[in-house]
């Protein structure tokens, strides 16, 4: 090979090897400090969808329904003892985690058709609970 291109053919296979590292996802990612437990989220995360179904149905312009929503929000988040940073983390790590989110959201669905059902169990969308017999 010449001479003149080794110098090139090792820096560029640095350079590969260099940004190998950068590709790789680390096992596990690391547990934030401030991370909000799974029930704790939960409740949130029920309150939350909530709001968001209030702030839809109030008829509002968008920028009024954003500043409500998020006025709220901060409510929420007291409410459930946590910070608007610590609920991203915790969505983030989860979210990392993809059957622990799948998890808590099976729970956060079936709380608010729950919720639905009891205010209006008329609604073709819940159908009658098993053993239930006309």
């Amino acid at each position: 090979m010449n001479r003149r291109c080794r110098p090139w053919l090792l820096a560029g296979a640095l350079a590969i090897a260099g940004a190998l590292p950068a590709c790789q996802r680390p096992e596990e990612p690391l547990r934030p400090a401030d991370l909000v437990p799974r029930p704790q989220l939960v409740g949130a995360l029920i309150d939350l969808h909530l709001l968001e179904a209030r702030v839809e149905n109030a008829a509002l312009k968008p920028d009024s329904a954003r500043a409500l929503f998020l006025s709220q929000q901060k409510n929420v988040f007291r409410t459930h003892r946590m910070t608007d940073s610590s609920f991203q983390h915790s969505v983030r790590y989860y979210g990392v985690h993809g059957k622990d989110l799948d998890e808590i959201y099976v729970v956060v669905v079936d709380s608010l058709e729950h919720r639905v059902k009891r205010l209006d169990p008329t609604n073709p969308r819940f159908g009658p609970s098993i053993g239930h017999t006309n």
